[in-house]
């Protein structure tokens, strides 16, 4: 299905910023960073699912994860961060906001917790990022970012509360549904919920009686609680090994987008967090992170309510750490 510019211009129950148009903008300006991701279809994770499954591999995209589709939206479009940028991160974001930042010749800085993912911080040095650490999780980090940022009036780039990002991951599900438009059910992770906000946003806008389903972390659970609530929510822990999901407060933006867009939200457990990646390692040959194979987990633990339906699940990011993935093949 071609979708073009002067297609439904917003979500019917959404009219704030981003908007549909915001997606088509940044698909355009992307086309030239960033080639579409597989989606792709495993017969032997869909036996062992009993549901028909698709996986949208977010995974191949250059820094292993989707959120590197709003770092280079925005830093590349938003002329307030021409001059450089700060972020916290537990990894993706940064990984996301320092590669833009060597594509278009920006300064970013990134704050992440004490003990992050070993990986993620190489990549994003590698990537010509100056690495900060402080605290115990994301949202320590998070708060001294805010601090820094004040002191020196860098440009914040916050992880969630930004149209630009959100525009930017939301391409991901405009490639979903230009390949596949019969979607009956699209799962997404959640942490902080930008990518939930973006594929609801595109799927309300052209395929409204698709049900869009967000994941998250029982362990980090301040997003759903948000949701379920109408209100902001904090947590005194994020206890996830799964460090794409591990928020411990909800952000405002993608709240405000979930609430109007999105149909339902579940939590899973890390033990079925394993599990699916597992499944995915091993039946779909997939290499997922714990936030990337939530949505498999909630599709698992849900199969008898998505039965007869075509499903997308968002294999958000693969940058798996060498001891979760060994944690993950002990499953049984």
């Amino acid at each position: 299905m071609a979708i073009a510019s002067d297609h439904v211009t917003s979500a019917t129950a959404w009219t704030g910023e981003p908007s549909f148009a915001d997606v088509l903008a940044a698909r355009d300006f992307l086309a030239a960073y960033l080639r579409p991701t597989p989606l792709i279809r495993r017969e032997a994770l869909n036996r062992a699912l009993g549901l028909d499954v698709w996986l949208k591999c977010e995974n191949l995209l250059p820094t292993a994860a989707f959120k590197v589709r709003g770092g280079l939206n925005l830093i590349g479009r938003d002329p307030t961060a021409k001059a450089g940028v700060i972020g916290a991160s537990t990894g993706n974001h940064g990984q996301s906001l320092s590669y833009a930042g060597g594509v278009f010749d920006v300064p970013v800085t990134i704050v992440v917790p004490n003990g992050a993912n070993p990986l993620k911080v190489a990549a994003m040095r590698a990537n010509g990022a100056t690495i900060v650490e402080h605290g115990n999780d994301y949202d320590d980090a998070r708060e001294e970012c805010e601090r820094r940022a004040a002191a020196t009036g860098t440009r914040y780039v916050h992880s969630g509360n930004e149209p630009y990002l959100i525009a930017g991951v939301a391409t991901a599900a405009l490639e979903v549904l230009s390949e596949r438009p019969d979607v009956d059910v699209f799962i997404v992770p959640v942490g902080g919920g930008s990518g939930a906000a973006g594929a609801a946003l595109v799927a309300k806008t052209l395929r409204p009686e698709m049900t869009v389903v967000g994941v998250q972390a029982e362990g980090a659970s301040a997003a759903y609680r948000a949701w379920r609530d109408r209100a902001p929510r904090t947590t005194e822990r994020a206890a996830t090994f799964a460090d794409g999901l591990a928020t411990r407060t909800s952000f405002d933006l993608p709240q405000r987008m979930l609430a109007a867009l999105l149909d339902d939200f579940v939590l899973v457990t890390d033990d079925e967090l394993y599990s699916a990646m597992r499944l995915l390692l091993v039946e779909g040959h997939v290499v997922a992170e714990g936030a990337g194979a939530a949505p498999v987990a909630a599709a698992r633990r849900f199969a008898d309510r998505f039965s007869g339906k075509r499903v997308v699940c968002w294999v958000s990011g693969g940058n798996a750490t060498a001891d979760s993935l060994r944690r993950a093949l002990d499953q049984r």
